[in-house]
């Protein structure tokens, strides 16, 4: 799933820039495991980027995130469905040195809303990776709130991880 496409590498995305500081796929899978918040990149109708962070988890190879059943971020996903998704761990500020030790992870994919038995398996990903102490409770949650919201799933087309450490 996470293995990205030679050709498209070449013709879609770019090389990074920084070799020495790419990450394996393990490495990167890790981070995105890992992180407790991701920022998710979409382009509105008007040509804008639009980066807002928010809860996700991970799941066969898929991110799923919640949101509301309208907003500015399905009305861009809705014009344009390729997104970009971005993690940020192991923030280390080197103030003496005027730099930063992290690891980040950089997600892009095609984002569609998900129904039925995988909505509701999207939904207990998340209340299980932040949750995980109240299932039954969040069982109780997700049938009560799964009505209310939708459940956005991308398929990761192509990963890259940077850090420096």
């Amino acid at each position: 799933m996470y293995k990205s496409d030679k050709e498209k590498v070449t013709k879609v995305f770019r090389k990074m820039r920084r070799d020495d500081k790419k990450l394996t796929i393990e490495e990167s899978i890790d981070i995105l495991n890992r992180g407790e918040v991701g920022v998710l990149s979409t382009i509105s109708s008007y040509g804008y980027p639009y980066g807002v962070p928010l809860n996700y988890a991970v799941k066969e190879g898929h991110i799923y995130f919640h949101c509301a059943k309208e907003g500015y971020k399905l009305e861009n996903i809705k014009n344009n469905a390729r997104v970009s998704f971005c993690v940020v761990s192991d923030v280390e500020l080197l103030p003496s040195k005027f730099d930063t030790n992290y690891k980040s992870v950089i997600v892009f994919g095609k984002a569609k809303e998900v129904l039925g038995e995988e909505k509701i398996d999207g939904l207990k990903a998340i209340v299980n990776k932040y949750s995980k102490n109240y299932l039954k409770e969040g069982e109780k949650y997700i049938e009560n709130a799964s009505k209310n919201i939708k459940i956005i799933k991308i398929d990761v087309e192509h990963i890259t991880g940077k850090g420096q450490k």
